[in-house]
């Protein structure tokens, strides 16, 4: 039985951001995640959108660590391995 004081509400839960575009794009790519990193959705904006999107989400930036995680991770379920793809 979990204890429901330690669980965060939706609106509580972290928002996640991994920038996968070019810095000098005219469009943002990115990852986007609420809660849990490795779940999330890939998105496009404009550069003016994505600033008022991180803003309005308050979005944390995937760290490097957090990153290789969940390449490896997307690497084991298409390649069968954990961070080996062929």
């Amino acid at each position: 039985m979990t204890n429901a004081t330690n669980e965060k509400t939706f609106d509580e839960m972290t928002r996640y951001i991994r920038v996968r575009s070019e810095p000098g794009d005219k469009f943002v790519e990115f990852d986007f995640a609420i809660g849990h990193p490795e779940l999330f959705v890939e998105l496009v904006l404009p550069k003016e959108a994505f600033e008022i999107f991180c803003k309005h989400n308050n979005v944390v930036h995937m760290d490097s660590e957090m990153i290789r995680e969940i390449d490896e991770d997307m690497m084991k379920w298409r390649f069968g391995e954990r961070g080996q793809r062929y």
